[in-house]
C-alpha cells in the first residue's frame, strides 16, 4: 500500500512535469517565424536573445561539450537567418538599414565613361549598383545608380545609347547623361522616363549641374562631371518627383564564415584587353575587389580600390556594329529562358536566369529552380556579355 506522503510526492512531481512541458511548448511557439522574411528589428533582437542565452547556459553548465553544442546551434541559427529575406526600413538598392547616413531617395542613374583616358573615375565607389556594357569600338560605359547617399562628384559623365537608357528605365530613375546622337532622342522620350541632359536643352530638359575639369583630361568626353544635389535641384525645377523608383534587388545577411565559398577570382573578357574585368574575392571581408586591364580599379578622390558585395553576370544578345557610326545593339528584355545569369556572393556562385517583361519593368534575378535570388546588402556590379565563353571563374 502506498502511503499518503508518497502519493502526495508523486502528484506534486506530476504537476511540476506538466508545468515544465507546457512552458517549453509556449517558449517554442513564441520563437517561431510565421513567414520567410526577417526585419532589421528581428536581427537585433535575435542577437540580444542569443547573447543572454549563451550567458545563462554557460553559468548553468560551464562544460566544453555544452560550448560545442552552443557553437553548432549558433551556426545553424545564423545559416537559417541568412536564408531569409530582409525587409523593413532598408534602402531599395543596397538593402542597408536607413539612418542619418543611408537614404532611400529616388534612384539617380548617371552615364559614366570608361575609356583609359577617363580613369580613374569619381563616384563609382559610392554607387549602389553599376551596370557595365560594351559600346562602339569595344569601349565600355557604366550606368551608375545612386540612392543610399548623395555624391559630390561623379564622372566623367558621358553620352547615352538606347540600350543604356532601357537599362536605366528599369529603376524608374532620374536619368542623367551628356548628350546622345540625334536619332536616339525620340526613342528616349518615348520611354516615359525623367530625363536630364547635361549637354543642351535642344531635345529634353537640361541640367546645368555639370561642369568640365580639363585638369583631369584634355579630351572633352573625359572632362565632364556632375553631382547628385545639383541634379535633384534641377529635377525638382522641371517638376520631376524626388521620391519613388523601383529595384530588382532582394536581400539577405552575409553567409557565416564557415559557409563562404572558395571562388576567389572572377574574370570577364567583356571586349578588349583594355577593358578586361577581374574581381578578387576576400573571404574575411566577404567582398570582391575590382581590377580593370590588370590593375586595381581605384576611386580618383580617395585612391581606394572599388569593392563589391555582389557581382552579377548576365548573358544576352549583343550585336554590332549596326550602323556607320559603330553603334551596338544589346537585348535588355526577354523571358527567363532567353538569358542565363551567374550570381556571385559569399565566395560562391548561383547559376540561374534573368528576365524582364518590358523596359518599364525591373529586372528579375532567379536561380535555376525559379526562386528569386537574395543578395548580400551593399553594392552590386552587373556585367552584360554575349556568351559564357567571356566568363571565367
Amino acid at each position: 500500500m502506498i502511503s499518503k506522503k508518497t502519493r502526495g510526492l508523486r502528484i506534486a512531481s506530476l504537476v511540476i512535469a506538466v508545468v515544465m512541458f507546457c512552458s517549453i511548448i509556449v517558449l517554442s511557439l513564441s520563437g517561431c517565424k510565421t513567414g520567410g522574411t526577417v526585419t532589421e528589428e528581428d536581427i537585433t533582437a535575435g542577437e540580444d536573445q542569443q547573447t543572454e542565452t549563451e550567458v545563462e547556459e554557460e553559468d548553468a553548465a560551464g562544460t566544453e561539450s555544452t560550448e560545442t553544442e552552443e557553437t553548432e546551434e549558433t551556426e545553424e541559427e545564423e545559416s537559417s537567418i541568412a536564408n531569409l529575406e530582409i525587409t523593413g526600413n532598408i534602402n531599395l538598392l543596397s538593402g542597408l538599414e536607413l539612418s542619418d547616413t543611408v537614404q532611400n531617395g529616388r534612384p539617380v542613374a548617371v552615364m559614366i565613361e570608361n575609356s583609359p583616358a577617363a580613369r580613374f573615375q569619381s563616384g563609382l565607389i559610392n554607387a549602389d549598383i553599376v551596370f557595365e556594357v560594351v559600346d562602339e569600338g569595344g569601349v565600355t560605359r557604366y550606368i551608375a545608380i545612386f540612392s543610399s547617399n548623395d555624391v559630390e562628384i561623379m564622372g566623367p559623365v558621358r553620352s547615352t545609347r538606347i540600350y543604356y537608357a532601357e537599362i536605366a528605365r528599369s529603376f524608374d530613375p532620374l536619368y542623367v547623361f551628356w548628350g546622345t546622337y540625334n536619332e536616339a532622342y525620340p526613342v528616349l522620350k518615348n520611354m516615359d522616363m525623367d530625363l536630364l541632359d547635361a549637354n543642351s536643352d535642344a531635345h529634353v530638359p537640361y541640367t546645368d549641374a555639370g561642369w568640365r575639369d580639363y585638369s583631369r583630361s584634355e579630351i572633352s568626353w573625359s572632362s565632364a562631371f556632375i553631382d547628385t544635389q545639383g541634379i535633384k535641384e534641377d529635377a525638382a525645377g522641371h517638376g520631376y518627383s524626388l521620391e519613388g523608383g523601383q529595384s530588382p534587388m532582394k536581400f539577405k545577411l552575409d553567409a557565416a564564415d564557415s559557409e563562404r565559398g572558395s571562388i576567389t577570382d572572377i574574370a570577364i573578357n567583356i571586349s578588349l584587353p583594355a577593358y578586361l574585368i577581374d574581381f578578387k574575392y576576400d573571404k574575411i571581408k566577404n567582398k570582391y575587389f575590382k581590377s580593370v586591364a590588370g590593375a586595381p580599379h581605384l576611386d580618383f578622390e580617395s585612391g581606394e580600390q572599388l569593392s563589391l558585395n555582389n557581382v552579377i553576370v548576365l548573358v544576352t544578345a549583343i550585336d554590332g556594329p549596326i550602323d556607320a557610326a559603330g553603334h551596338m545593339a544589346v537585348r535588355t528584355t526577354g523571358t527567363h529562358g532567353a538569358g542565363n545569369a551567374y550570381y556571385f556572393m559569399d565566395g560562391d556562385v548561383v547559376e540561374g536566369t534573368w528576365g524582364r517583361s518590358s523596359i518599364f519593368d525591373p529586372f528579375e534575378f532567379k536561380d535555376i529552380d525559379g526562386n528569386s535570388i537574395l543578395f548580400n546588402r551593399g553594392s552590386t556590379w552587373i556585367c552584360m556579355i554575349p556568351g559564357i565563353d567571356r566568363l571565367t571563374y
